[in-house]
Order: C-alpha cells, then structure tokens, then sequence
C-alpha cells in the first residue's frame, strides 16, 4: 500500500490544555506509580536522540467497519491490544484531552517499567498521545483511522526522538527499534482480529533528524528503566508487608 498519510483534520476543541507538570487522578492497587507524577511532557525539543517518524498501518479489508467505529473501540479498550503483560491505566473518563495514564511495561527478567502518557488531542477518527520525561522516547504517537477507496486503514505514526543517551544506544545497537516495532505490530494485529481480520501490518521508518541533541545529555538522570529496576526490591519489600486481602 502507497497510500499516503492523510491530512486529519484538528478540531480546536480536542486539544488539551497546557501543563506545567502531569498529576495522576486514579491509581489502580495494582499498578505501579513512578516516573510520571510531577514530571514534564517530553517534546522533541527535548530529547537526545535521532528524530524518527515511524508509521504502522493495517488495511481493514473486507469487513464493512467505519474509522469513527474502529477508534471508538480502540479509545474504549485501549489496552486490550497490547502485547500481554503491558498495561495502560487510564482515568474511568477514557482517552480524554488532558487526562494522564499509568504504562506498565514487561521487561526483561520479570520487571515492570513505569511509564506513562498524556492525551493531548482527541476527536472521532484519532487521538494522540505525549511522553514524560524518562520515558524511553520523547514525542507523540497519533492513532487514526481513514478510508481510501471504501477500506478502513488503522494507523500509528510515531514522531520521535530518543530520550537518554542509554534509548538512543537501544536504537543505534537494533534492539530498541526491533522491541517497539513488535510492540506496535502486535496492537494492530489484535486490533484488526477485534473485527475479524487478520491483517498484515506494513511499516515505513523515515529519519527525519540524525544530529544528537547532546545538551539534553542530562535526560540520563530521569530515566524510568533505570529508576524502575532500582525501585523493584522496594516493591518487592512492601508486598511482603501488605496486609492480607
């Protein structure tokens, strides 16, 4: 498919609002809360690495499904679609403007890395997403939904720098990319299976920057691997004196 991205128009209305630092409403007993309460967005600006644009699509073929139905279902059953052992956890409003969200990511050796995002727009065909500081990229990722000759496309497009020089080693060594692309090729398969397709995700990788922005070196500090894996024996601790259920 040569379809180019489409231009998807932005309402004034599902823009979130300016934040100076992100505060987390609800969090489930068992998530784990780091690295998002009292941070900052992490724009592009921001961070170290390569800018990449990386954009995954899956054709929804065959089945008689619009964009607005299919992000309607993706916006209420987000993490649903995710690889197992991952998890988003939103507010009970949804995938709102301005609401943040929980990532608990599966890492290796039993781990979770602690994450999360914030919605920074949302409207009937799409609805983006900005990283805090630490997470593994700094950026947004839109997913979106259009039709090109009476077939429903389902897109993720990321535009992304890495956030610390330890991501943007991930990346440059392979693993980093090759871990985020499966993650997201898993989504849009399991999305496409929710309406009965079994669809075969087509990737483009597009470098748009490929100078290191080395005064956002410092970025290491806050990294939410690194903090994660420190703060798991902590865990491990306070589970052994939770009360009994």
């Amino acid at each position: 498919m040569t379809t180019p991205t489409p231009e998807v128009p932005k309402s004034v209305d599902g823009w979130a609002k300016p934040v100076d630092k992100l505060s987390v409403k609800e969090v489930p007993s068992e998530a784990i809360n780091l690295n998002v309460e009292g941070r900052q967005l992490a724009g592009l600006v921001h961070g170290f690495g390569q800018m990449w644009q990386k954009t995954y699509r899956v054709n929804l073929s065959g089945v008689n499904v619009t964009p607005q139905e299919v992000i309607k279902t993706w916006k209420e059953n987000f993490p649903k679609y995710w690889p197992e052992g991952n998890n988003l956890y939103i507010p009970l409003t949804g995938i709102q403007p301005g609401e943040v969200g929980l990532i608990n990511l599966a890492a290796p050796g039993g781990l979770k890395l602690s994450t999360g995002i914030m919605v920074i727009y949302t409207d009937d065909v799409s609805f983006s997403f900005m990283t805090p500081e630490g997470h593994m990229f700094a950026g947004m990722i839109t997913f979106s939904a259009y039709e090109d000759e009476g077939i429903t496309i389902v897109q993720i497009q990321a535009l992304i720098r890495a956030n610390d020089p330890i991501y943007e080693l991930s990346f440059r060594l392979g693993f980093g990319h090759r871990s985020e692309d499966e993650f997201w090729h898993n989504t849009l398969e399991n999305l496409a299976s929710e309406f009965g397709v079994q669809g075969q995700v087509e990737q483009k990788n597009e470098l748009i920057d490929p100078r290191i922005q080395w005064n956002e070196v410092n970025n290491v500090w806050r990294n939410a691997g690194v903090r994660s894996a420190l703060y798991a024996p902590v865990a491990a601790v306070k589970n052994l004196f939770r009360p009994a259920q």
